[in-house]
C-alpha cells in the first residue's frame, strides 16, 4: 500500500542480499585452504576460489559495475594473512596454466630464457 508522501519502498538489489551471505563464509574458508591440496575433488582451496568467484560477481552487481567485484575479491583476501593470499594465488595460476591460458597469449608476452 502506497502511503501519500512516503516514496515507495525500493527493492534490495538481490546481489547484494548475496554478497552479504558470501562474505559471511569466505575467511574462514580461505583459511582452511590455506596450505591445502588442490589435487582431489571438492577441497578446500577449490571451495574458497569458488566463493571468491561469487563475491566477485555478486559485488559487480552489488555495485553495478565489473570493477566493483574485483575491489570486493580484494576487501575479502585482505581479512586473511599473506600466506593465505599466497595459496590463493598460486592456486589460480595452477588453474590459468592447467587450463591453458599461457596458449592463448601473443607469443611477444612471453618472458625471455635468461642468457647463461
Amino acid at each position: 500500500m502506497h502511503i501519500p508522501g512516503r516514496e515507495p519502498p525500493r527493492e534490495m538489489n538481490p546481489a547484494l542480499h548475496e554478497l552479504g551471505a558470501i562474505a559471511e563464509e569466505i575467511v574462514p574458508l580461505l583459511e582452511r585452504a590455506n596450505g591445502a591440496s588442490w589435487y582431489e575433488e571438492g577441497n578446500d582451496v577449490d571451495q574458497a576460489v569458488l566463493a571468491l568467484c561469487r563475491v566477485r560477481r555478486a559485488g559487480a552487481g552489488a555495485r553495478g559495475r565489473a570493477g566493483g567485484g574485483d575491489a570486493v575479491v580484494r576487501d575479502m583476501l585482505g581479512e586473511v594473512d599473506a600466506a593465505t593470499v599466497i595459496w590463493i594465488a598460486s592456486r589460480a595460476i595452477s588453474y590459468m596454466d592447467e587450463h591453458g591460458f599461457p596458449e592463448t597469449m601473443p607469443a611477444s608476452l612471453e618472458v625471455a630464457a635468461p642468457e647463461s
